[in-house]
């Protein structure tokens, strides 16, 4: 406030604040601060009222420290205020912010400074907190006569200057005071070590802790306490309350048993102090109250004594009275039990010593035995004797996990003469040699556990709960235990136990864990030695199996030779096959030899493939499967009948993702495990198996066509020839044959004035025309094409008069050259419209019967109907290609339908519709460059399938296709003919509905 503050020069001003700000640095009288403070603001500043006010956290009030009023009358500035939600002035401790009030006499979260400020006539009112970082020690009122006052930057600068400094030293004071009345736990630590190194025994040393921690904590009696592993309690080794001399007291100690602790042992293990004081303990109710009453006192606090992880004792002080131990007397507590640890093995070091050296002779003995030839149960008696004596316990086993069974096989023990040896409680099989396998959370724990697994009392521990029952029925109470192969997967165990309980020292744990890993080389060993004999025995029934079906000669043989070298593989009782053509609704059953009728699977029984559950969820999964019958449907278990069959396993016989399935090979088990080594060989099995059918059943099914085929194609050759026989006469037929030599079959049938004017031929027409004109016109046709059938479609060119072959190698056969060139050169090019017209004919029965609209198209202007069709082309099967495709077609249209033909010339770049490029082997040496594109279209129905497959093959040859019968065999043998003389036919199914038939007739000149 310009108009409060007195003329002073700016210079003055940060004169007269640094002097006040080192006056409060230097200073640590809290009155001299508040003077100084009060002062600074009486002199610098033109306020009526000044008021200083420490802030008391744990009453929340603030202590009124003095100031200056307008009455001079300071006692009010002297009093308690204490803060209620909402008050101005808790506003400001909370928030840690200055507030301004116009008029503190009409504010009404002014309190009682309400009706002072009425009293003092107050009006506009600064309130500043008095902070440190996030700390506030109180608050600094500024009061004047005027109302609503606002301080100039320059004066919020300065109060916030001071305030900081005066917040700053109030911190450091009771930063100050705070340390002073806190105990130090360092110096008598410091304390103790100095007198450690005058002392030489270790009674001279625990006294001297015991006497530092007696001052310092101050408790009623400060004790050591020694644990005693053989027998489990813990004994009052040193005391500052003993009778007699320290050394005394070692013998008339009291001591305290671990079940009698409970808790309390369980947390020194765990390396945690035990607190236990005026309403408060770390330890349970009912274990507080025990340990309060069984060592006498009513407050404690204890610190493990540790060394590694082996726990020696304790140091403990206690006190007849309930107490609240202090943060410091904790810290003080646990370092001086650390020094303890540290000194105490000083007096065991020599019997240490030697002990190392008697447990590396142990090792090197057992090395020495594990390296030698012996047999490995002499090897592992031999370590058996040893550790037993080195570590005092009663019997040492080795455990053998075997992952087939899911148990751990018990194959080495010892025991004590008068005791029984440890078998299963489960009553199971070979009880007495196995025992069961560990929960997840035992089997981690030995998994991960870099050293050996110690329980001390198994009576209460939880770990290894699946041999619980085994141990606890053969006496044993505690053991020790390790992993054969630490940090790999568990594969064997070594167990030592002992009929009392005990602890078990870093030692005892150490030696253990080195000789469990020697004993692992032997469990390795004989591991691996069974693999690689189960593996032997497996890959000796593949191979037998693989030799025997390709040997095989029939698909019995080969299934029964598959399915005897899947049970011997496997060691299963029964093996069965179930298998079906494809689309079948019913599978056979095959099955091997069964001597035991209860394994049995009924091979008479057929299988309703589309409606059993075990086949189809068979054939829906990925590979295999394996399922207990238990959970396999009542129909399924009509025909897998054997009540001995616990488990079956389950593989499809698939080839490939697009091929369907023939079949299931089922293997059923009792009890026991599948062998996981020959789960991969059995799959491989399956599959040669799966392959083997399917080409066997390939083979057959072509060969069986190839011979109808062949018998098909022999009785309609000789029928044909045969009704042409029938219509001439003897030397009729050597006339014909000797014309068919010639190439001149084809002028007998032209009109006279187009004959030659060779006399054989005018004498050929006058003996051939005495027969009846039409039927000895149709039997010269007939004859002439069964002597010059091209059983091998496409181009036969000419060079020089020879024929050459579709590889384009002369044909040897100097005969057939003769009457290939002559009959070549009697055939004539024929225009596109002759070849419609002709196929129109036909076709005219059908088009007339079900009054069909047909008409021609030509997209070019007739330019494409009057194409020439080289005489190089098979003019003849051409023509049947178009009547087949028109007859198709006739067959769907419905009755008054329509059958339209398009014809345009294309080049052999645009073909169009996508077609895959001529391949070599349709080509015949080089492509064609242009083609006559027909195009019928018709509003038929068909069906989708037979397109999709007319115009993708079906990858599967054994599954029934709509290609197998007519009319898509007909328009398949087509499609083949057509893309052998390098042309292409395609249909397709247009958006408008109608069906497109397109063919690609090349071009030659």
């Amino acid at each position: 406030m310009g108009q409060q503050q007195r003329p002073n020069s700016e210079d003055k001003k940060v004169v007269t604040l640094g002097r006040v700000l080192q006056t409060l640095r230097e200073e640590d009288n809290v009155d001299v601060l508040i003077d100084t403070t009060i002062n600074y603001l009486q002199a610098e500043f033109d306020y009526s009222l000044i008021w200083i006010g420490f802030y008391d956290r744990l009453d929340h009030r603030i202590l009124g420290k003095g100031g200056i009023v307008p009455t001079g009358d300071i006692n009010f500035l002297k009093q308690r205020i204490f803060l209620n939600p909402g008050d101005l002035l808790e506003q400001v401790v909370i928030q840690l912010r200055p507030i301004g009030v116009p008029d503190l006499r009409q504010e009404t979260r002014a309190g009682e400074w309400r009706k002072a400020a009425a009293n003092f006539n107050i009006r506009g009112t600064l309130i500043f907190p008095i902070r440190y970082r996030d700390r506030c020690f109180g608050v600094v009122m500024l009061g004047s006569l005027q109302w609503g006052i606002s301080p100039q930057p320059e004066e919020k600068a300065r109060l916030s200057m001071l305030l900081g400094g005066l917040a700053a030293s109030l911190n450091q004071i009771e930063t100050d005071w705070n340390r002073q009345r806190t105990k130090r736990p360092d110096e008598p630590l410091f304390r103790i070590l100095e007198q450690l190194r005058s002392t030489r025994t270790i009674l001279q040393r625990l006294e001297t802790v015991v006497a530092e921690t007696h001052q310092f904590v101050a408790p009623t009696r400060t004790s050591i306490y020694w644990f005693e592993r053989e027998r489990r309690y813990f004994w009052r080794r040193m005391s500052n309350r003993a009778s007699g001399s320290f050394g005394d007291a070692v013998t008339k100690a009291s001591g305290i048993t671990v079940q009698e602790s409970g808790g309390f042992y369980n947390a020194l293990v765990a390396d945690q102090m035990v607190s236990i004081g005026e309403a408060h303990s770390s330890l349970k109710a009912d274990i507080t109250s025990r340990l309060l009453q069984r060592l006498g006192v009513r407050s404690l606090l204890a610190a493990p004594i540790r060394l590694g992880d082996e726990l020696l004792g304790f140091l403990a002080v206690e006190g007849n009275e309930p107490r609240i131990w202090k943060e410091e007397e904790k810290n003080y507590l646990r370092g001086a039990a650390q020094l303890i640890a540290m000194f105490s093995p000083i007096e065991e070091m020599e019997v240490t010593v030697e002990q190392t050296k008697q447990d590396r002779m142990l090792t090197a003995e057992i090395a020495s035995a594990i390296t030698s030839e012996e047999d490995w149960q002499k090897t592992l008696k031999i370590c058996a004797e040893q550790l037993t004596t080195r570590l005092q316990v009663d019997r040492f086993l080795v455990l053998l996990f075997d992952p087939d069974q899911k148990h751990f096989e018990i194959c080495f023990q010892t025991q004590p003469v008068n005791r029984r040896p440890i078998v299963s409680q489960t009553g199971g099989k070979d009880s007495s040699q196995t025992l069961p396998s560990l929960s997840d959370v035992d089997w981690q724990l030995l998994e991960r556990s870099p050293e050996a697994v110690a329980i001390e009392d198994l009576s209460t521990d939880l770990k290894l709960l699946g041999f619980r029952n085994a141990f606890l029925e053969a006496g044993v109470r505690s053991l020790l235990t390790c992993n054969t192969s630490l940090k790999r997967p568990l594969t064997g165990l070594l167990i030592v136990t002992s009929e009392n309980p005990r602890t078990w020292t870093s030692a005892e744990r150490e030696i253990f864990r080195v000789v469990s890993q020697q004993i692992g080389l032997i469990i390795n060993q004989r591991r691996l030695i069974g693999q690689l004999d189960r593996q032997q025995k497996s890959y000796q029934s593949l191979q037998w199996g693989l030799t025997t079906m390709q040997q095989a000669f029939s698909l019995e043989h080969i299934e029964k030779a598959a399915l005897q070298s899947i049970a011997t593989m496997l060691q299963a009782p029964v093996a069965a096959l179930v298998s079906w053509s494809p689309r079948s609704k019913e599978g056979r059953i095959l099955t091997t030899d069964v001597s035991n009728y209860q394994f049995a699977i009924d091979s008479n029984f057929i299988v309703p493939i589309r409606s059993d559950e075990l086949i189809q969820e068979a054939l829906a999964s990925d590979g295999l499967l394996v399922k207990d019958v238990t959970n396999i449907s009542p129909a399924t278990r009509s025909w897998i009948s054997g009540p001995g069959i616990s488990e079956i396993m389950v593989m499809p016989l698939q080839t490939a993702p697009e091929h369907e399935p023939t079949g299931v090979a089922i293997v059923a088990k009792g009890t026991g495990s599948w062998p996981n080594s020959a789960l991969p060989m059995f799959g491989l099995l399956t599959s040669q198996l799966a392959w083997l059918r399917r080409y066997k059943m390939l083979i057959d099914s072509l060969s069986e066509e190839r011979e109808e085929l062949q018998c098909l194609n022999w009785y309609k050759h000789r029928l044909i020839a045969d009704l042409a026989r029938q219509y001439l006469q003897p030397p009729q037929i050597e006339l014909v044959e000797d014309l068919s030599r010639q190439g001149a079959v084809k002028e007998l049938r032209q009109p006279a004035g187009r004959f030659h004017s060779s006399p054989a031929i005018k004498n050929s027409k006058d003996l051939l025309t005495k027969q009846d004109s039409r039927h000895g016109g149709l039997a010269i046709y007939i004859y002439s094409m069964l002597a010059n059938e091209q059983w091998k479609i496409g181009y036969r060119e000419l060079e020089n008069g020879k024929v050459l072959s579709d590889d384009g190698i002369e044909d040897e056969d100097s005969e057939k050259n003769s009457i290939a060139a002559s009959f070549a050169s009697t055939k004539d090019s024929i225009r596109l419209t002759s070849l419609l017209l002709r196929s129109l004919d036909r076709i005219d029965p059908a088009i007339k019967q079900k009054r069909i609209w047909a008409q021609i198209h030509d997209t070019e202007g007739e330019k494409a109907l009057t194409t020439n069709l080289s005489k190089k082309l098979d003019i003849v099967k051409i023509e049947l290609v178009i009547h087949e495709i028109l007859m198709a077609a006739c067959d769907r249209v419905r009755t008054g339908g329509r059958i339209d033909i398009w014809c345009r010339q294309l080049g052999h770049e645009s073909r169009g519709y996508g077609e895959e490029e001529l391949s070599p082997s349709h080509s015949h040496h080089y492509p064609p460059d242009r083609f006559i594109e027909l195009s019928v279209t018709d509003d038929g129905a068909i069906d989708p399938v037979l397109i999709a497959e007319l115009q993708q093959a079906p990858s599967d040859d054994l599954v029934p296709s709509t290609l197998d019968k007519p009319p898509g065999l007909h328009l398949r043998i087509c499609q083949s003919i057509v893309r052998q003389m390098a042309g292409e036919l395609n249909f397709y199914q247009i958006d408008d509905g109608r069906v497109l038939s397109r063919l690609l007739i090349p071009l030659r000149d």
